[in-house]
């Protein structure tokens, strides 16, 4: 064989693999939220940053594919099985227990990562915290297991609101329900306060829900976590505008979108983390051996504009413990 030709079919040997390397399809990664996409866009962007941090780019060597419960709880199951037939390298749920649950309930092969406001422990969705088991790992970011704390500045902030709504979704909650409203009733005794329960799991249950605060009076409203209550934000801010209701919230975005008060944990923190545990599964790792991450930082923010238009003259022991204060 000829010295030029030889070279010839030993460059062409050379670059069949990496031919064969792109032809090859890029991962798929079924975002599956229990909110919508409007409300869905900050969250969604951290999750892309904490995929980014791992090496993967959308569009680049990464594909997402997108499913949106708006809220309706019924939708869940299905949208976890269109998942599956879609054969996606991993499923990350995000909105709340209900959307995990689905995802678990539709495969045990397919790795999952989910983001929960509950313990993912006495929910059941993993053995233990340090090593989940199964096909889930995650982050909990601990928001119902708050409401206590939110009752608690709630009072600071409207010492004269004796009589407190706190609005529920059971189905969000899940398995933790009971134990998270027995909870929220102790810390409202202990702060000297009674509390109506409005258990809401559908539009309709919000529309008896505001004709009870009007008909009892409601001198304050407690918004506990809830995909529902994210996606009907608007509904709910609005209302308490109306009936000058000073109202705390599970999640900033309320806050952003003309809400009082809201304590959590970090909503951005919580998703790029979503993001890099994605990442490495789709590098390898198993979600089994994964632990459950744990919030380290509680935001407390408080919209001045909001306080102003309802007449409330923030404490200064309040105000200096606010992470941030929207003007």
């Amino acid at each position: 064989m000829r010295r030029r030709a030889f070279i010839t079919l030993l460059g062409g040997a050379a670059a069949w693999p990496l031919a064969a390397r792109a032809q090859q399809p890029m991962p798929v990664i079924g975002y599956f939220s229990a909110r919508s996409p409007v409300t869905d866009v900050r969250m969604l962007s951290a999750f892309q940053q904490g995929l980014n941090e791992t090496g993967y780019v959308e569009g680049r060597n990464v594909a997402i594919e997108l499913r949106w419960a708006e809220g309706r709880n019924d939708h869940l199951l299905e949208l976890a099985h269109d998942l599956v037939r879609r054969k996606v390298a991993v499923i990350v749920t995000t909105g709340g227990e209900s959307t995990a649950r689905a995802a678990k309930a539709a495969t045990s092969s397919i790795p999952i990562v989910f983001i929960s406001g509950s313990d993912p422990v006495e929910s059941g969705l993993v053995a233990s915290l340090s090593r989940p088991g199964g096909n889930l790992t995650g982050v909990s970011s601990i928001l119902s297991p708050l409401m206590p704390k939110q009752i608690g500045l709630l009072s600071e902030l409207a010492p004269n609101a004796i009589l407190i709504g706190a609005l529920v979704s059971p189905e969000s909650l899940g398995a933790t329900a009971t134990t998270r409203i027995a909870e929220l009733e102790d810390a409202g005794r202990a702060v000297g306060r009674r509390l109506i329960l409005l258990k809401a799991d559908t539009d309709a249950d919000i529309d008896v829900a505001f004709e009870t605060l009007i008909q009892k009076r409601v001198q304050a409203l407690l918004v506990a976590p809830g995909p529902l209550f994210v996606t009907r934000m608007d509904r709910l801010v609005a209302f308490a505008a109306r009936h000058s209701l000073p109202a705390m919230y599970s999640r900033r975005e309320l806050v952003d979108a003309g809400g009082l008060v809201s304590y959590a944990s970090s909503t951005a923190e919580g998703y790029r983390q979503l993001g890099i545990y994605a990442g490495r599964i789709l590098k390898g790792e198993k979600p089994s051996e994964l632990p459950v991450v744990q919030p380290t930082r509680f935001e407390l923010v408080i919209n001045l504009k909001t306080a102003k238009a309802l007449g409330i003259d923030l404490p200064a022991s309040v105000l200096a413990r606010a992470d941030e204060v929207i003007e």
